[in-house]
C-alpha cells in the first residue's frame, strides 16, 4: 500500500510493525501453495506460492484486508492505518475479528517474476489475483464466509471484483480509493507512461537486466507526485520553489528497492480492470470510501456517482478535500473513515453461508 509513498511509507516502514504489535495481537505470517493455478491467459503454474499475514485468532469473525499496488500485507501495518483499526474498541478490534491480509500475486512474499521466471512469469491481472485470494481463503484456510472484505487502492479494486465474482461470500464490502469502472483516462495514461518509461531504459534490456534500471526510481517519484498527495496538502507543504525542490530531493534520496519486472507486472496488472458490467450482482452491504481530492479517481467525472446507482446496498463516503487529506493517499489514514466503517459493521446483518 504505497499510497502516500515518500511522506508516509518511508517514515513508518521500519517502525510500524513493531510499534503496532504493542497495540493489537502480534501479526503472524503464513504461506500456502495453490496447485495447478490457472491464469486468465490459460497458463498454468504447478505451484503458486501465496503468502499472508493474520492478526487475531481463527475463532474470531474473519475479515479480509487487501493492500495496494507494490505493497504487501506488511505495508498495511502502519500506526496511521492498522494502529487505528485493529486495537481494542476500534472498528476491527483484533480480539473480536480474525484479520487476514494476503500478499497479492506478484507482491510481497507471494510468487512473482523476480523469483526466477522474469518475463516468462504469466501476465496476471486483477481477476487472477482475486481468484488466488479466493483459493487461499477457501482451500488454504478453510474459510467459507467472511464478515468483511476491505481494500485500499488496488485492494479497493480487488474488493469490487470480489463483490461481483463472489457476492455471497461476505456480509459487507468496503472498497477504498477505487472506482468500479474501466481502467481509463488519466489513471491508465499515467500508469502506461510509468510502465513504458521503465521498459524504455536501456538498462532494462527486455527484462534481462543485470542492474535495476535507473529510470525506475525517477519514474516512480514522478508518478507518486502526479497521482497522490493532494493539491491542498502539496501547497501547504511546498509553497515555495525551494521547499518544492527539497520535497523532490528527499523523495529521490529515499531508499527504493523495487525489482523492475515485478514493478512493471504490478502496475500493468490493472490494464483490463472493469467490474462495471457485474455491479448488479453485488448483494452485500457496501461502503465505498473515496477522497474528494483523489487524483486517480476524481469525483468530478461523475462515473462513481453513476456506478453507485447500480449497487443496491451501496453507500459512498466522499472524504472532503483539505490540507490534511492526501489525495489518493487519504484512505491510508484510518482516522478519516473509522466512524463510518464501524457503522457499516454494526448495521450489516450476518448473512447465511452460501
Amino acid at each position: 500500500m504505497r499510497l502516500y509513498q515518500a511522506a508516509v511509507a518511508a517514515v513508518f516502514a521500519f517502525v510500524s510493525f513493531g510499534a503496532a504489535a504493542a497495540d493489537y495481537p502480534a501479526p503472524r505470517d503464513g504461506q500456502w501453495v495453490a496447485r495447478d493455478f490457472r491464469f486468465h491467459t490459460g497458463e498454468v503454474m504447478p505451484e503458486l506460492r501465496l503468502a499472508y499475514t493474520t492478526i487475531g485468532e481463527p475463532t474470531g469473525q474473519p475479515v479480509v484486508m487487501l493492500h495496494g499496488t507494490t505493497g504487501s500485507a506488511r505495508s498495511v501495518l502502519t500506526p496511521i492505518f492498522a494502529g487505528e483499526l485493529f486495537g481494542a474498541g476500534q472498528p476491527l478490534d483484533a480480539t473480536k475479528y480474525y484479520i487476514i491480509i494476503p500478499d497479492a500475486i506478484g507482491h510481497g512474499r507471494s510468487s512473482k517474476p523476480s523469483d526466477g521466471l522474469r518475463t516468462k512469469f504469466p501476465k496476471y491481472n486483477y481477476d487472477d489475483m482475486v481468484d488466488a485470494q479466493h483459493r487461499l481463503l477457501t482451500e488454504g484456510l478453510g474459510i467459507r464466509h467472511v464478515r468483511l472484505i476491505i481494500g485500499n487502492s488496488m485492494g479497493g479494486m480487488h474488493t469490487w471484483i470480489w463483490g461481483v465474482k463472489h457476492p455471497g461470500y461476505m456480509d459487507a464490502l468496503a472498497p477504498m480509493a477505487a472506482q468500479p469502472t474501466e481502467m481509463a483516462a488519466r489513471n491508465w495514461m499515467l500508469r502506461r507512461l510509468l510502465i513504458d518509461t521503465v521498459r524504455s531504459d536501456p538498462d532494462y534490456n527486455g527484462g534481462n537486466y543485470t542492474t535495476q534500471p535507473k529510470a525506475m526510481k525517477l519514474a516512480n517519484t514522478f508518478f507518486a507526485v502526479a497521482t497522490a498527495g493532494g493539491t491542498l496538502a502539496f501547497q501547504k507543504q511546498a509553497p515555495t520553489r525551494e521547499r518544492a525542490d527539497k520535497a523532490i530531493d528527499d523523495r529521490l534520496a529515499a531508499p527504493f528497492n523495487a525489482d523492475a519486472n515485478d514493478y512493471i507486472y504490478q502496475w500493468e496488472s490493472s490494464r483490463d480492470y472493469n467490474p462495471s458490467p457485474g455491479l448488479e450482482k453485488i448483494s452485500a452491504a457496501l461502503l465505498a470510501i473515496n477522497a474528494a481530492d483523489d487524483e486517480r479517481n476524481p469525483p468530478e467525472t461523475g462515473v462513481m456517482e453513476q456506478a453507485m446507482k447500480r449497487v443496491k446496498n451501496g453507500k459512498l463516503l466522499l472524504i472532503p478535500a483539505s490540507d490534511d487529506t492526501r489525495g489518493h493517499g487519504t484512505t491510508g489514514f484510518a482516522k478519516f473513515f473509522q466512524k463510518e466503517l464501524a457503522e457499516l459493521l454494526q448495521s450489516s446483518p450476518v448473512r447465511p453461508t452460501q
